[in-house]
């Protein structure tokens, strides 16, 4: 069974940047969806990046222009890159790969 496990969150102030890597333990190459998903306290889970097996991606209007996802099938591992980060940012972030499941969350702060 594939297992994925997040890394990279953190605290950060406003204006500065993350790198979220969600490294799986077994091939994603053949994987046709990746997103990264987010929750802030109180509020529902919402995508924030997506990435298909053809390299296609689309981001929420929110971090469009700040937000980048990517992949690296030689390392079975999903990235975000997130710069410009605002204080309404803050939330646990899940990597979610498909016919594998979710990651297990990490917590990203921004705050000054």
């Amino acid at each position: 069974q594939v297992q994925l496990v997040e890394s990279g969150g953190g605290l950060v102030q406003p204006g500065g940047s993350l790198r979220l890597s969600c490294a799986a333990s077994g091939s994603i190459f053949s994987i046709r969806f990746m997103g990264w998903y987010r929750q802030a306290p109180g509020k529902q889970r919402e995508l924030v990046a997506a990435i298909r097996s053809g390299g296609r991606t689309n981001n929420a209007d929110s971090v469009k222009g700040r937000f980048t996802i990517s992949r690296d099938n030689a390392k079975n591992t999903l990235y975000l890159q997130m710069n410009s980060l605002k204080t309404e940012d803050t939330a646990v972030y899940y990597c979610y790969v498909d016919e594998v499941g979710w990651g297990q969350g990490t917590q990203d702060n921004v705050s000054s």
